[in-house]
């Protein structure tokens, strides 16, 4: 189907003639897919083969299907889980969503209702796929004694005492999703939920349906009636990431819920009443997008009741080594290497980098200095040679000049850099127990882009 995503979907489902049924639909939508019957098989198959989506059922004999949504989750935070299931309830559908569910869709279904799902879930993986993954836990990134970060602090504490919106700005990888956690957790409402929802990683016509949810017979494929993250985020938190990718028609009906408290599902004729408190984030020059028409000026002032800016790292270099320590105790117990420490010389030149992917870029950096670094103490000749490989091989590039090399210098150069970068993977993996979404945080690149590699060197002997 020309347009539609592609990708490669494991079916989790005890009943087998659910299953195959399932696996028939997919591949007749064009997708990849196969059917195991247990979460346990399940682990084993996701252990060994690059998957895209896992549809699971909840209710199965052993581990069931929120069990292996929460494990599913602990090992690879973006791998999309699509819960099914013939008891669907809201409670059940918020306790999955808490837990990382991207979707959640009840028995009976029909064909387009599993493949518009589906490919939801492989259309939102798709527009981050170039993007380096996030650790799962970034709460200590708010760690900072520099004046900015006291005062971004303060200013955390005292929005959390309130029931006012929050607008959360600054450039990405600061902490904007790390601030509207610690908001929620210290707030009025840290017993409810904490519903994400990133604007720009959905089409209009997807996020709108994913925000409001949608009636029975909405669309092509809504058999019954699903709900959005705002009735999901009832009693507790909602926060609308990257609200600057929004467009015009999304923004009115935003506008709505921060006006009336009030929204409706695709298909319905029906208010609902929104009880959520609402958090916003964006990287974007929104008084530009005002000046320029492509922001709504009443929504905007309704998102900034209070602004709160992100300090990037560059403007708190001094939290620099508190950082770096913290990620390197953490990452050291995650990676079965307790004790390990940074010593002042590594310190010292981590402080001098420039971060431009802020406390995100030095949160990965940190892992790899983990993940590659000998002994009980990470030093300056190990940052050192991390930045160089992270910067790739200009010696090789730069040792011969521009013009002068012949053929078989270029293959050489060639062959040695497939070898260096061959030689990584493998170590990646290895470091990795086999896990490849960990391995590929550990290099820096998307789980697509280690997977294409994957695919190009052929066997590799772990």
């Amino acid at each position: 189907m020309t347009g539609e995503p592609t990708g490669k979907v494991l079916v989790v489902e005890d009943d087998a003639a659910i299953g195959i049924v399932l696996v028939g639909l997919l591949s007749q939508g064009g997708l990849e897919a196969r059917h195991v019957s247990s979460a346990e098989v399940a682990l084993k198959e996701l252990a060994s083969g690059a998957y895209d989506v896992v549809l699971t059922d909840l209710q199965m004999p052993g581990m069931d299907g929120m069990a292996l949504l929460r494990e599913l989750k602990r090992r690879s935070e973006d791998l999309p889980v699509i819960m099914l299931t013939a008891h669907g309830s809201v409670p059940v559908a918020v306790e999955a969503m808490k837990s990382g569910a991207a979707e959640f869709m009840t028995k009976p279904f029909d064909r387009d209702e599993v493949l518009y799902t589906v490919r939801k879930a492989l259309t939102a993986l798709a527009r981050t796929a170039n993007e380096p993954p996030r650790l799962h836990d970034e709460r200590s990134s708010l760690l900072g004694e520099s004046d900015p970060m006291r005062a971004c602090s303060e200013l955390v504490g005292r929005a959390a005492r309130t029931m006012a919106t929050v607008l959360l700005r600054g450039e990405s990888g600061t902490g904007k999703e790390v601030a509207a956690r610690a908001i929620h957790e210290q707030g009025l409402r840290r017993e409810g939920p904490f519903v994400v929802v990133n604007c720009a990683a959905l089409p209009d016509q997807l996020l709108e349906s994913e925000l409001f949810g949608y009636e029975k017979g909405a669309f092509t494929g809504a058999i019954s009636r699903k709900p959005g993250r705002v009735e999901l985020a009832t009693g507790g938190t909602l926060f609308l990431d990257e609200i600057g990718d929004v467009s015009g028609a999304v923004q009115v009906k935003l506008l709505r819920l921060l006006q009336e408290k009030e929204y409706q599902p695709l298909g319905s004729t029906t208010n609902h009443k929104a009880d959520v408190r609402l958090l916003a984030a964006t990287h974007r020059d929104l008084e530009t997008m005002m000046g320029a028409g492509e922001y709504r000026e009443d929504l905007f002032y309704r998102l900034n009741v209070v602004p709160i800016w992100m300090p990037p790292l560059r403007d708190r270099r001094s939290d620099i080594p508190a950082l770096a320590e913290e990620f390197c105790e953490r990452l050291g117990r995650d990676n079965h290497r307790p004790g390990l420490r940074l010593s002042r010389g590594a310190l010292a030149v981590l402080s001098e980098q420039p971060w431009p992917g802020n406390v995100r870029e030095l949160q990965n950096f940190v892992e790899r200095l983990v993940v590659f670094s000998d002994g009980g103490v990470i030093d300056e000749a190990d940052v050192s040679r991390e930045l160089e490989r992270s910067g790739g091989p200009r010696s090789s590039q730069t040792s011969v000049p521009a013009g002068d090399a012949s053929q078989g210098d270029a293959a050489s150069l060639a062959s040695r850099r497939s070898a260096a970068e061959r030689q990584a993977v493998l170590e990646a993996l290895r470091r990795a127990e086999g896990n490849r979404t960990k391995a590929a945080r550990l290099l820096g690149v998307s789980r697509r882009t280690l997977y294409n590699r994957l695919s190009e060197m052929g066997p590799l002997d772990l």
